[in-house]
């Protein structure tokens, strides 16, 4: 049996930063900018201070700014507002970054909705929101638009094909789905709760899981042919009791039914970092009506 073609995420993500470092390079030199991201971290959660910290690695390569605020776990809210709005009056900071997850005591939808649209890098401001599904000019979220490039560098043109998403949350699974309408597909957006699942996953040319269940999506539920994004990062303990990660898809099943996947790791995640730069140069140009550097 033929061997699933591999969508190498992390080869795809360092020609993007390639690109985001020379568009960067260009706006210092015309215009005496540099696009800076400040990132906010509010407690001590392990996975989340790696991420900030990859993420401000990622921006310094690039020849972005990157600025970090850390804050204790039992911060207030109204502290944390109150950061978010001298963030948005600061005319250095281009994009703002709230590492969730936040402790209890802080509402994420109201610390969303406070960041400036303008600056909302994550792309989960109900303005960026209300833009992408109504097919204006946004700042979509980073993992989608990811999964997005890779579609279009594997596929081409992916009008017409048949699009299967399963997974329904606010941070992938519904603007994945949005861009899949803008690039013409025929999208179902599908969940954990949806009536015979697997046969509607086998109707799908591109099939998306963004569930957040290890191993979720079974070889059998594939399309032959198909083209599967894997968004899911899954950390389980194996029969060794050495832990591994895994993603949404039964790799190692749907490897020869699918004709292009994902790997987990390697796939989706070095996208959503190199995207959120992305963001953070489209964010520079646009507050201040320059031409955009990077389409």
């Amino acid at each position: 049996m033929a061997q699933s073609r591999l969508i190498d995420g992390a080869a795809a993500a360092l020609t993007l930063r390639q690109q985001i470092a020379v568009a960067a390079a260009e706006l210092k030199r015309r215009h005496g900018i540099v696009p800076t991201l400040a990132a906010v971290l509010v407690g001590d959660d392990p996975a989340s201070a790696v991420y900030v910290r990859s993420k401000g690695k990622a921006s310094r390569e690039a020849g972005l700014g990157s600025i970090e605020h850390r804050l204790q776990a039992s911060t207030g809210e109204a502290e944390l507002l109150a950061l978010i709005a001298r963030l948005n009056g600061d005319d250095g900071t281009d994009g703002i970054l709230v590492q969730l997850p936040l402790p209890r005591q802080i509402d994420p939808q109201r610390v969303i909705a406070a960041i400036d649209p303008a600056k909302d890098v994550d792309g989960f401001h109900p303005v960026n929101v209300g833009r992408l599904w109504s097919g204006g000019s946004a700042l979509v979220p980073c993992t989608p638009w990811g999964a997005l490039l890779l579609l279009r560098a594997t596929l081409g043109d992916l009008a017409g094909a048949e699009a299967v998403v399963i997974g329904r949350s606010n941070i992938v699974g519904k603007p994945m789905a949005a861009l899949l309408l803008k690039e013409n597909c025929t999208v179902t957006l599908a969940h954990s709760k949806t009536r015979n699942l697997p046969e509607m996953a086998r109707r799908a040319d591109i099939l998306v899981a963004a569930i957040g269940k290890p191993e979720f999506v079974r070889g059998a539920w594939i399309k032959p042919g198909a083209t599967v994004i894997d968004i899911g990062i899954n950390r389980i303990t194996g029969a060794d009791g050495k832990s591994r990660l895994v993603g949404d898809v039964a790799f190692a099943e749907a490897q020869g039914i699918a004709g292009a996947i994902t790997p987990v790791p390697g796939g989706i995640g070095p996208m959503t970092i190199a995207c959120l730069l992305r963001n953070t140069l489209i964010a520079a140009c646009r507050r201040r009506g320059i031409d955009e550097l990077l389409r």
